[in-house]
């Protein structure tokens, strides 16, 4: 589905001048509330589209979809925009917690890849725009671990300290790929056996990581992590060494994305589309992808040459076909069944003392 992504990174020219982003009229003074993951967004995003606005920005991070989902649930306390990933959007849907965009605000649509329109958990993106896409894997730290890491198997048999990342339906959508089980499986039956399965294997698990499993690495509390591709891989390129290594397993991973909504009951609708159109530029969306080392759904960013070519070129951002083959995405399989994950998921970490 995301090879069409691929094309054109290999030929990025000089970076040409882009206009900036205006603003519509009429938002000054006003605020919008936006709830994203945290280390996901450049460090100028925010401030250049409060000056651009004229308006205030109230930006707050969370570490899962499920911490997000949650609040969300309860009844909106006050958030424009909202980042879940792919199955928690269908869920978002389901539950009809958010509310449908209106495309003629938000022109910049036209940049989002065509491999990443029309995703079969939002049809027609009637409620979600893509963000930012990536993979999950394995983070490790080489001069620890003393080999190169190519199988899940090594993870689970690794003497030392390892992390997994506390995403339930990444992680038990694993365990059923490797027991040959459909990773969005609906059988109670099957998902117990997963959830058995990764039981067996935690022996080693001393952290289960909400999204910081990168800082666990670094710091040394594990040596090997469980986690996002674009936080170990920035990991490595702020250090400017070879001593933190990403890799997706042979045996397969998890393919996502994560994509931008107006939640339900949000207080600044029209501002809201304002800022999905401003991320959506060819520019903002570049700058964003380059300071977070994650793959860019904005095809108008690369083919103007506004991605470091750096990234463009790095597998582990852009996986090439051989890895695209090996990746599965998470979908949403209905409340009921989500229940079921939710509980396999609390056994699971009670067993391993989480």
């Amino acid at each position: 589905m995301l090879l069409a992504l691929l094309g054109g990174v290999l030929f990025a020219q000089d970076k040409p001048k882009v206009e900036p982003w205006v603003c519509p009229p009429g938002f000054e003074g006003q605020k919008l509330s936006v709830f994203n993951w945290s280390t996901y967004i450049a460090e100028d995003t925010i401030p250049n589209f409060e000056k651009a606005c004229g308006v205030t920005v109230d930006y707050s991070i969370y570490e899962s979809s499920e911490a997000m989902l949650s609040k969300i649930i309860q009844g909106n306390p006050g958030y424009d925009i909202v980042v879940p990933s792919g199955n928690t959007v269908g869920r978002m849907i389901e539950l009809d917690l958010a509310i449908p965009l209106d495309k003629s605000l938000i022109p910049n649509f036209a940049n989002v890849s065509e491999a990443l329109r029309d995703p079969s958990y939002d049809p027609g993106n009637v409620y979600s725009i893509p963000y930012q896409w990536g993979t999950i894997g394995v983070g490790y730290n080489r001069e620890k671990v003393g080999y190169e890491i190519t199988s899940w198997e090594q993870v689970w048999n690794y003497p030392g300290k390892v992390a997994w990342l506390n995403d339930p339906r990444a992680i038990m959508g694993i365990g059923l790929h490797l027991l040959g089980f459909d990773p969005n499986s609906t059988d109670a039956d099957e998902i117990a056996q997963a959830r058995d399965f990764l039981i067996s294997k935690g022996g080693n698990v001393v952290a289960i990581a909400g999204d910081d499993g990168q800082v666990l690495l670094e710091r040394g509390d594990v040596d090997i992590t469980i986690e996002y591709n674009g936080d170990i891989v920035n990991l490595g390129y702020e250090c400017e060494c070879d001593t933190f290594a990403y890799v997706v397993p042979e045996e397969g991973s998890v393919i996502w994305v994560d994509s931008m909504m107006i939640p339900k009951d949000a207080p600044n609708v029209a501002l809201a589309h304002a800022f999905i159109d401003y991320i959506l530029h060819p520019q903002v969306g570049a700058d964003i992808s380059n300071y977070t080392t994650y793959a860019s759904p904005n095809q108008a960013a690369i083919d103007l040459g506004l991605i470091e070519e750096v990234y463009l070129n790095d597998p582990a951002i852009y996986p090439d076909e051989k890895k695209l083959e090996r990746l599965f995405s998470i979908d949403h399989v209905g409340s009921e069944v989500e229940v079921i994950y939710s509980n396999a998921w609390d056994e699971l970490l009670i067993f391993l003392g989480r």
